[in-house]
Formats: structure tokens, sequence, C-alpha cells
């Protein structure tokens, strides 16, 4: 059965003034693209039949990068809500206070780890099996979903997600990043 491309979980002028409907429109056009290459590649093999993660899991090369950015876009799109922003609570709150001391500086050591991105790629709060947070980067389609650790916060630094609003001020885009943080969802991705 072929990749469908998710809707957004929110209507595309939702996280305006923070993110533009054009913004979004060239974000989603390249999540699209990424999609329908995927499904062009695996037509007619066994990986059809598989979740957009295990296929991420499975493959390398091309596949592998097609199928990681589709999976890492709809990821990201989840990460973001038009009444986001603010600070963890709950569990997440308190793990965020154990393992960087608060919401603040949670936010500095994150924006410190993707603006030393050169070039393409993305940022993640992770969980690892032990159950400490951390922040890691991955270059071009690289995702934690390969790895040990959990996934909880995603954010793309591929230059097509900021460009359109703030240009080459990946400082600008990450602060805008921060007021849509969707900390219900984050909060649901960790691990018991």
């Amino acid at each position: 059965m072929p990749l469908e491309l998710p809707r957004l979980p929110y209507d595309r002028t939702a996280l305006q003034p923070h993110f533009s409907a054009p913004a979004l429109d060239l974000h989603l056009a390249r999540h699209r693209a990424c999609v329908e290459a995927v499904n062009a590649r695996i037509e007619g093999t066994e990986l059809a039949e598989l979740g957009l993660d295990e296929i991420v899991r499975q493959c390398q090369g091309n596949l592998f990068d097609m199928a990681a950015q589709a999976w890492n876009h709809a990821f990201y799109w989840q990460c973001l809500h038009p009444r986001g922003g603010g600070d963890p609570a709950g569990l997440l709150g308190e793990l965020t206070g154990r393992h960087f001391g608060d919401g603040k500086r949670l936010r500095e050591e994150f924006d410190r780890v993707a603006l030393a991105v050169f070039g393409s790629g993305w940022v993640w709060l992770v969980q690892h099996p032990s159950g400490a947070l951390a922040i890691q980067s991955t270059r071009n389609a690289g995702t934690p979903l390969t790895g040990q650790s959990t996934p909880l916060l995603g954010c793309n630094v591929w230059e097509h997600a900021y460009y359109t609003d703030y240009q080459n001020a990946r400082g600008r885009y990450l602060e805008a990043f921060w007021k849509l943080v969707n900390w219900d969802f984050v909060a649901a991705q960790l691990r018991d």
C-alpha cells in the first residue's frame, strides 16, 4: 500500500506570524516530494507492505534519504502547535530540570547545537534507553529513529525550513520555533 502524505495537524496559516503559509507550502512541497519518491522506489517490493518507520530502519542510500526525510518531516509537524511554546511541564518538565537545569537551559543548549550544524540537518531532543534526556544533531536526512534513543522533539535546520521567513537567520527561526513547540506531543513520546 502506498504511503500517504500526512495531513498537517493544523491549518497551513495557523502558525503565523511565526511561520508563514508560504514557508509551510515550500516545506510541505519538500515533504510531498519525499513521500512520492519513496512510493516510486518501493512499489512492487516487499517494502511496500511496511510502515514508513520500518522502511527507514531497513533501507540505505537514496531510499533511506527520502524515507527518513519523509518521517522526519511528519514528526516535525507534530512537534509544532499554534498554541505551543512555554516550558515543558509534568514528567517532561521534571526530566528537563534534572538533565538541563530548566527549560531556558534546554532551549539554550538546543539552540547552540542547532546553530552549530553546518549545512543541512536536524536537531533532536531524545531520550536514551537509560531514561536520560539529551540533545543531538543529525546531518542531512539522519534520524534518531535508526538508533537506540527515542526522538521526543525534532527541529528541521535545512535552509528550506526557514529561508522564506528568516532568510539566513537561523537564530531568528529558532526563536520562532520555541513559540510553537507542542510540549504535549513531546511528553507523549517519553518512554516509561
